[in-house]
């Protein structure tokens, strides 16, 4: 956990890129599989399955290949390259689904794959990030017993959801040990999580078309929506300015602080942390690559630049 200077709080960010297998779901995929393992679900005869925009299913990749485990990891277009260079070199088979579902998303698409392969696949075990509680368990004893112990205060807690796993966990365990915090979920813009209206997303990682059974168990003071193109500038932002090279998930969760800083603000600085899920490296090609963000930019904000261009 790292102090930020920005004016009028103390901004701390929690770098879960430095996990093993470089993110946030390094903790969940650990949790479940080794819960798997130790009640018999998984044995040396299993195929792991499961559905991922990139993050979870490298973590599971990973932890499968120390355990000489089958892993079919299934993915969809909006998955960064890089991930899905990784996976095709570490996964027994990666299936990569091609048609929308329902609100302009790739995830119940996806989920029904998994249904499907897992009918015909022997031994099948699907670890199911979005419904598992041991995914809550995992943020529960480990991510919020770290910042539980770090903080002797803390205020603000700012965490994006996607399956609802994080910050499911970190909220019960923060408002244990801070009666007081407040939990705010980062959701993207055209994301249905928490109701908003659906819409066509390019950078992965946060948000869902649909709503993660898991999100129910979480304890959420307050919901900030971001526009991606904010994500944009707020990753540029950590990176040019904080020294903290981060991906979309953490910029979104940064753009949120500072959407939210007069109400955070006050008579001290608030002790505030936000998450970094994980590293920008996946980001190259399309957060860090001015010429792809144009297309996330607002039209005032395009208009304005032809305008200034024309000049």
């Amino acid at each position: 956990m790292v102090p930020l200077s920005v004016e009028g709080i103390d901004l701390f960010a929690k770098l879960e890129f430095c996990n093993p297998f470089g993110s946030v779901k390094d903790r969940a995929a650990f949790w479940i599989l080794k819960s798997a393992i130790e009640s018999g679900l998984v044995t040396e005869k299993s195929t792991i399955i499961e559905s991922s925009s990139g993050n979870f299913a490298s973590a599971m990749a990973s932890y499968c290949q120390l355990l000489a485990l089958p892993f079919i990891a299934v993915i969809d277009p909006n998955i960064a390259a890089t991930n899905e260079a990784f996976l095709r070199r570490t996964c027994s088979q990666v299936v990569k689904v091609e048609e929308r579902d329902d609100v302009g998303g790739y995830l119940k698409t996806r989920l029904r794959k998994v249904q499907d392969l897992c009918a015909n696949i022997p031994h099948s075990f699907w670890p199911n990030q979005y419904g598992n509680l041991r995914a809550v368990e995992a943020h529960y004893t480990l991510t919020g017993g770290e910042i539980c112990q770090r903080f002797s205060e803390l205020d603000y807690v700012f965490i994006g959801v996607s399956t609802g796993g994080t910050i499911a966990g970190i909220s019960r365990r923060v408002k244990e040990h801070f009666p007081a915090v407040k939990v705010i979920a980062v959701d993207a813009e055209g994301s249905v999580i928490f109701g908003g209206p659906p819409k066509r997303r390019y950078i992965p990682g946060l948000g869902a078309s649909m709503q993660p059974e898991l999100v129910k168990h979480a304890q959420i003071d307050d919901v900030v929506l971001v526009p991606e193109h904010e994500t944009v500038s707020a990753c540029q932002e950590l990176l040019f300015r904080h020294g903290l090279f981060v991906g979309g998930s953490s910029g979104t969760c940064f753009a949120a602080v500072k959407r939210s800083l007069p109400k955070l603000r006050g008579t001290r600085p608030p002790q505030v942390l936000f998450l970094c899920a994980d590293r920008g490296s996946a980001y190259l090609d399309t957060v860090f690559n001015a010429e792809w963000s144009k297309q996330l930019a607002p039209p005032d904000v395009v208009a304005m630049n032809a305008k200034e261009n024309a000049a």
